[in-house]
C-alpha cells in the first residue's frame, strides 16, 4: 500500500485515517468530511486537484476509484465477508482445538494455510481430525467465545440502508457461524459442517468444502440471487482462501491482512475496526 495520496485522481474518493484518539492530520483539503468512528479516527473528502503526500507514520491512505464510486451510487452494495481473523477476532478452528490439547500444533497449520503455503482443503481436514471425540456441547461454548471486530454491526447496519446486503462465508464452521449471522442480521452465510456421531465430533467435515473456489462461487451465486452486478460487490478477507472472492469482487480488501493478500487486494484496512470500510464505502 502507498505511503502517500499522490495516485489519486479528481473524482476518487479519499480517506485517510489512523487509530482513534489520534491527533488531527494537518494538510488535508480544507472541504474533508472529519470522521470518528468505532477504533479510528480520519478525514474522508473527494479528490479535486488536491493532493496528500507523504503522510505522516501511522496515517494510512485508502482510496476508491472514480468509477467505483460512481458504480456505488447508482447500485446499493452486497458485501461479502470472510469470517476467522476478519469479522471476528479469532480463528474458531484454534479455539476448538485448545479444547482437544491441539492448539499450537493447529495454529501453526492455520498459519501456512492463510499464507497460500499447503492446500486449504488439504489443512482443513488435517486440523479437523485432531478435533475427533470431542463432545459437540464444546461447540456451543466456542461459538459464544467467537468475539466480533468493532464496527462490523454498524457496517451491516449502514449497508441495510442503502437497500444492499452482506454475507458471510468461512472456512470454519457453520455452528459457531450461525449465531453470528443472527447477531448481526445477516442475509445469509456459508460455511462447513462438522460430523457429528453419538454426540462426539468424528474429526470430519460433511458436504462441500468452503475453499478459496467455493468463496468466490458463493459470491457469484449471491450477487446474481440479488441481481447486483458483481461491479458492485466488496469482498473482505484476510488471507489465502480469501484471495479468488477479493479478485472477483468489484472492490476487494484486505482486513489486516497476510502477505499474500496484501498484492492483489484494492484496500487494504491497517486498523481493526470495519468502520474504515463503511468510510470507504460512503455510508
Amino acid at each position: 500500500m502507498p505511503r502517500n495520496t499522490a495516485n489519486m485522481k479528481i473524482g476518487d474518493r479519499v480517506v485517510v485515517y489512523n487509530n482513534a484518539g489520534h491527533p488531527r492530520l494537518d494538510g488535508v483539503p480544507t472541504y474533508a468530511e472529519a470522521l470518528n468512528g468505532v477504533g479510528f479516527t480520519g478525514h474522508r473528502w473527494i479528490s479535486a486537484a488536491d493532493r496528500l503526500k507523504d503522510l505522516p507514520q501511522d496515517w494510512y491512505p485508502a482510496i476508491m476509484q472514480k468509477k467505483q464510486v460512481e458504480m456505488l451510487h447508482q447500485q446499493a452494495p452486497l458485501v461479502l465477508f470472510d469470517v476467522d481473523s476478519t469479522l471476528i477476532h479469532e480463528e474458531v478452528i484454534e479455539l476448538l482445538a485448545a479444547h482437544a490439547g491441539k492448539e499450537r500444533e493447529v495454529a501453526e497449520v492455520t498459519e501456512r494455510a492463510m499464507r497460500g503455503e499447503i492446500d486449504f482443503a488439504e489443512s482443513l481436514h488435517y486440523r479437523v481430525a485432531t478435533l475427533e471425540g470431542l463432545p459437540v456441547e464444546v461447540l456451543d461454548e466456542v461459538a459464544a467465545a467467537a468475539t466480533i471486530h468493532e464496527g462490523a454491526y454498524e457496517l451491516v447496519q449502514a449497508v441495510h440502508r442503502t437497500g444492499g446486503y452482506v454475507y458471510a462465508v468461512s472456512g470454519g464452521f457453520t455452528h459457531a457461524l450461525e449465531p453470528l449471522a443472527t447477531q448481526l442480521g445477516l442475509d445469509g452465510f456459508a460455511a462447513n459442517t462438522l460430523e457429528t456421531a453419538d454426540n462426539k465430533l468424528t474429526g470430519k467435515v460433511t458436504g462441500q468444502v468452503i475453499d478459496r473456489a467455493a468463496k468466490a462461487s458463493m459470491l457469484r451465486r449471491w450477487s446474481a440471487d440479488h441481481n447486483v452486478p458483481l461491479e458492485a460487490t466488496v469482498a473482505v478477507g484476510d488471507g489465502a482462501n480469501d484471495l479468488d472472492m477479493l479478485e472477483l469482487a468489484g472492490y476487494g480488501v484486505g482486513f489486516c491482512p497476510k502477505p499474500i493478500v496484501r498484492e492483489h487486494a484494492d484496500l487494504i484496512v491497517e486498523v481493526p475496526t470495519h468502520d474504515v470500510l463503511r468510510a470507504v464505502l460512503g455510508l
